[in-house]
């Protein structure tokens, strides 16, 4: 039976997995990740052994930041795991078998090709909407990758030019406006400023989309102006893109019908026109970066 092993690298955690042809995931194993590139070295190809990694047709490792795809070199990678900036993830993991590695946004479109709402599709738009946002690009039946590996940070779209900088070094990005970290910030400054909302302290993202849902104005306004960004965001790449489907992974797409509805009506506002069909919205079915990461191996 062929497997593939998949390995994803968070800030918080590793987790690796054997994954079969039906995507059903084999045996699993997490370490907490390591915080020095010596540790790392050390716990990476042992975490690859002890999920199965010799048993495996290939590789796939999926990690936040700017990859090459060809060498598996870690171009930008900021945060917890800044120190593997510059390696080669496919040297790190001490394998035998083909490794293939790719960032994480672009790892979950390959799993929904392999397994999830992608599959069968030829042309088709990922959003990963949590923290931050990340995106992928299937056209052509081929994920997008461009000429040096950037292609797919849809969360760096601009959507307002004067607005804010951006991690990026680029102002007005998506990820500004529509994101966990966005969201959560207009929360805090609402709450802070004593509105008549529920919205105290530090609300998570989820407590702003459940405020909103039931009845808070403030919350709604919120929820509101972003999605309307989100929207414009999607609009636009459809037009350029012509997908089949747009799909929406993250802890955000677990939001509610409130939220589906007016992004929906929000997209469908911009492109009746040219889109005189409608591109459906779907929900990701594959959130499990380790099948993602496989899916790198299976689908190379």
């Amino acid at each position: 039976m062929k497997t593939w092993l998949g390995i994803d690298i968070g800030g918080t955690s590793i987790k690796a997995g054997r994954v079969a042809a039906d995507g059903s995931v084999l045996e699993r194993k997490s370490i907490p990740t390591p915080r020095s590139l010596e540790e790392f070295r050390a716990a990476l190809p042992a975490l690859a052994a002890s999920a199965g990694g010799d048993l495996a047709e290939g590789a796939g490792i999926g990690c936040k930041g700017l990859l090459d795809p060809e060498s598996s070199r870690v171009l930008v990678s900021p945060g917890p795991v800044v120190y593997l900036e510059g390696h080669q993830l496919s040297v790190l993991a001490g394998l035998r078998c083909p490794v293939t590695a790719d960032n994480d946004a672009r790892a979950a479109l390959a799993g929904e090709v392999a397994w999830g709402a992608a599959r069968g599709l030829r042309n088709a738009l990922m959003f990963t909407l949590g923290t931050g946002v990340g995106g992928g690009i299937l056209s052509d039946g081929r994920i997008v990758r461009g000429a040096t590996g950037v292609a797919g940070h849809l969360g760096h779209v601009t959507i307002d030019p004067d607005g804010g900088p951006c991690i990026c070094g680029n102002r007005g990005c998506l990820e500004t406006v529509f994101s966990a970290r966005a969201i959560e910030a207009q929360a805090w400054s609402a709450g802070h400023r004593s509105l008549a909302t529920v919205l105290r302290g530090q609300p998570s993202c989820a407590d702003v989309f459940a405020a909103a849902d039931a009845g808070d104005a403030v919350a709604a306004y919120i929820v509101d102006r972003a999605t309307f960004h989100l929207a414009a965001a999607i609009a636009g790449l459809m037009l350029a893109l012509d997908p089949e489907a747009v799909i929406l992974g993250g802890n955000i797409a677990a939001a509610g019908a409130r939220f589906w509805t007016a992004l929906d009506e929000g997209i469908r506002d911009r492109t009746h026109v040219m889109l005189p069909r409608r591109v459906p919205l779907v929900r990701a079915a594959v959130d499990d970066g380790v099948m993602g990461a496989a899916a790198l191996a299976a689908t190379r």
